[in-house]
């Protein structure tokens, strides 16, 4: 039997960032999400219902008195086959009529009709958006259980500056997907995870690292955060965005990240420790440049903190998972690091496989119980949903 595919009603709404709805509408159909769209004929001076139904391979809806292609009533399928209703850009007109009862025309018809969750994504002038009557007409929306994706700031269509531009298409989108996702196993669990490299400073200029770029402790941080965890993800230095809905605690070294680690540990029900923190660090930091000499430079290394034997050592209550980067005795060598530090899981990384900076991995999830479950090639994402699988298979 085929699995339903989550759908999501778009409402668009007449202001000028109704063109902007076309990029959500194209994230969402390649994440494999159905798309039906609505729009006030006011959004129809600005793009063509041509253009929604390309992309979204839907018919679109506009006119709540035209003949149906289907013996349904148009307003009615439309609130029952939504998973979400998704309101983007939201005017304060729309906002307006919701938040006040008003059922019109097709777009807020069906937002009445509806039982599935309602986000509204506003975009409009910075004026109207920060207008007493526009914040109260929110504030009464949010009180009733509809969601908003706030603005962002800049310049404006009409030219000018402030709060009202839609936020990005690419974050509305991800965070529709990640208010579609399932199972929502994690709720009221909170999960901290440790991410990218940290950095060694040898003087003002230069520091030690390692070719870590955090992909793989992002996408379990991401993946936590869609299974309904509260989720702190500590990262060294990397490259890569911000994620929505997770708190962030930015770090260099091996000495900050243990101390953010530790000041969070008592209070979460997971750890999983991907980062690849520095083992060693120089014996003496210069306070100034070291200038370059013609003879050799010699360096004298210290060991530093062991993140994950602490925290195995005051471990409670948590789930505690490390993973092992290695390019030779895998299993073997992971295996010894998940009894010396006390874990409940280790993931065993191939470096050989697959190298830093790719998108997938190939991994072995070691069991404190000795059983080992080796996975095939796949996106990091992948093997992120395969961990909190077994975890919560087992606790």
């Amino acid at each position: 039997m085929q699995e339903k595919s989550n759908c999501v009603v778009i409402g668009v709404s007449g202001g000028i960032a109704a063109y902007k709805a076309l990029d959500i509408i194209s994230a969402l159909r390649k994440k494999q999400i159905e798309v039906n769209v609505i729009m006030t004929e006011s959004a129809t001076r600005f793009v063509s219902p041509l253009s929604f139904q390309s992309l979204s391979q839907n018919m679109v809806t506009v006119d709540m008195f035209e003949e149906p292609k289907a013996w349904e009533i148009q307003h009615i399928s439309l609130a029952k086959k939504a998973d979400i209703l998704l309101v983007a850009p939201a005017t304060a007109n729309i906002i307006g009529k919701v938040a006040n009862g008003i059922a019109d025309d097709m777009l807020s018809t069906t937002i009445m009709a509806t039982k599935a969750k309602v986000v509204f994504a506003p975009a409009m002038n910075t004026n109207m958006y920060e207008n007493p009557i526009v914040q109260e007409n929110i504030a009464k929306l949010k009180k009733y259980g509809y969601e908003f994706i706030e603005p962002a700031s800049g310049r404006l269509a009409c030219g000018d500056e402030g709060r009202g531009k839609l936020a990005d298409t690419k974050y509305i989108a991800d965070k529709i997907e990640s208010m579609l996702y399932e199972p929502k196993d994690l709720e009221g669990k909170r999960v901290l995870v440790t991410a990218g490299p940290t950095i060694a400073k040898l003087d003002p200029v230069r520091y030690i690292t390692n070719r870590s770029t955090g992909k793989m402790g992002y996408a379990v941080a991401e993946e936590a955060r869609d299974r309904g965890a509260e989720v702190i993800l500590i990262s060294g230095p990397t490259s890569l965005k911000d994620p929505f809905g997770i708190q962030l605690i930015r770090v260099d070294t091996n000495e900050e990240m243990l101390k953010a680690v530790l000041s969070n540990y008592e209070d979460v029900d997971i750890v999983i420790k991907t980062a690849a923190v520095a083992d060693y660090k120089p014996k003496i930091y210069s306070k100034e440049k070291i200038k370059k000499h013609d003879e050799d430079l010699m360096l004298e290394f210290l060991r530093d903190n062991d993140i994950l034997k602490i925290l195995g050592e005051k471990k409670k209550h948590q789930v505690l998972v490390g993973f092992a980067a290695e390019s030779h005795s895998l299993l073997e060598n992971a295996e010894k690091k998940l009894n010396n530090k006390n874990l409940d899981y280790i993931v065993a990384n191939n470096i050989i496989h697959t190298g830093f900076a790719s998108e997938d991995n190939k991994v072995s999830i070691i069991c404190k119980n000795g059983d080992i479950i080796d996975l095939e090639p796949m996106l990091k994402k992948q093997v992120a949903k395969n961990l909190f699988d077994i975890i919560n298979k087992r606790r």
